[in-house]
C-alpha cells in the first residue's frame, strides 16, 4: 500500500546527487508513512552531510521529521563556513584523498590519513573515536550512522578539493607546522641531529632544518620548496582570516 505522498525540491547545490530528472524542480515522492525525512533525502541520493536545513511547509525541520502526506519540502545545502561542534577542528581522509592530506597538513591542518583501504565501518569508528570530520568522495561512507561529522569532497582535482575544503570549514592555517608523511608536529633541529637522514650535497647546501616530533623526518627548503610555497601563499592570500 502506498504511503504519503509529499514533494520535495533539491537546492542546485545538490544537483550532482540528484538524478537528472530531478533537477531543478519539485519531485513527488511516495513515502512509506514511517520513515524519517532524513532517510527519504538519503534515498533520493543526497548524503546528510551535504544537507543544511530541511524546509518542510516553510518551518525548519529536524532530520528526523516523519513527512505527512502534501508537506512541501526544500532541501537546503550546508551554510558556509560550515561549524562543527566540539574543537578543535580536525580532519580524516580515506585512502583516495593522499594529496588533499598533505596539502592540509602542509598547511598545519590537524589531518589524519588512512593509506590502505581500511574498509568503511572502521573509518567511520575512527571518525567518532578522535571526533573528527570525514572527508571522502565516498557517499556511502558519508551514509554510515557512526561519523562524527562528514563531507563530500566534490572535485577530483587536489587544488579544487583543498579550496573546497577551506571555503567550507575555514580552518585555522599554521604553514609549515606539521609533518606532511604523519600529520605529527614540527620542531626546530640542527644539522646534527638529523645529519643521518641528509646527502652529502644537502648536507653542504642548507644550514636550516625542522623535524617531526613523532615519526623523525626532517625538512629543509630543498628542490620542491617553490612549489610548496605557492600552494601556501596561494591559502593564506584567499582564506587566511
Amino acid at each position: 500500500m502506498n504511503g504519503p505522498e509529499i514533494h520535495v525540491e533539491f537546492a542546485p547545490e545538490l544537483g550532482l546527487f540528484v538524478p537528472h530528472g530531478r533537477r531543478g524542480r519539485a519531485t513527488e515522492v511516495v513515502t512509506d508513512g514511517a520513515s524519517t525525512l532524513g532517510h527519504v533525502v538519503e534515498s533520493m541520493g543526497v548524503p546528510l552531510t551535504e544537507v543544511g536545513a530541511l524546509v518542510v511547509d516553510g518551518r525548519v525541520s529536524p532530520s528526523s521529521h516523519v513527512p505527512a502526506a502534501g508537506e512541501r519540502v526544500e532541501v537546503r545545502p550546508v551554510e558556509r563556513p560550515q561549524r562543527v561542534p566540539g574543537a578543535p577542528l580536525r580532519f580524516l581522509l580515506d585512502v583516495h584523498l593522499g594529496t588533499l592530506a598533505r596539502r592540509l597538513r602542509l598547511l598545519g591542518v590537524d589531518t589524519a590519513y588512512e593509506s590502505t583501504d581500511i574498509g568503511d565501518a572502521a573509518l567511520a569508528t575512527r571518525s567518532a573515536a578522535e571526533r573528527r570530520v570525514m572527508l571522502s568522495r565516498d557517499r556511502g561512507l558519508l551514509r554510515r550512522r557512526e561519523l562524527w561529522a562528514g563531507a563530500f569532497v566534490y572535485s577530483t582535482r587536489p587544488e579544487d578539493q583543498l579550496r573546497d575544503v577551506l571555503d567550507r570549514f575555514a580552518p585555522e592555517l599554521r604553514p609549515w607546522t606539521r609533518c606532511t608523511a604523519c600529520n605529527g608536529l614540527l620542531r626546530d633541529a640542527t644539522k646534527e641531529e638529523v645529519a643521518d637522514q641528509l646527502e652529502h650535497g644537502t648536507r653542504r647546501s642548507y644550514d636550516v632544518f625542522a623535524q617531526c616530533r613523532e615519526c623523525g623526518r626532517a625538512y629543509w627548503k630543498g628542490a620542491h620548496h617553490d612549489q610548496l610555497e605557492a600552494i601556501v601563499e596561494r591559502a593564506l592570500s584567499e582564506f587566511s582570516s
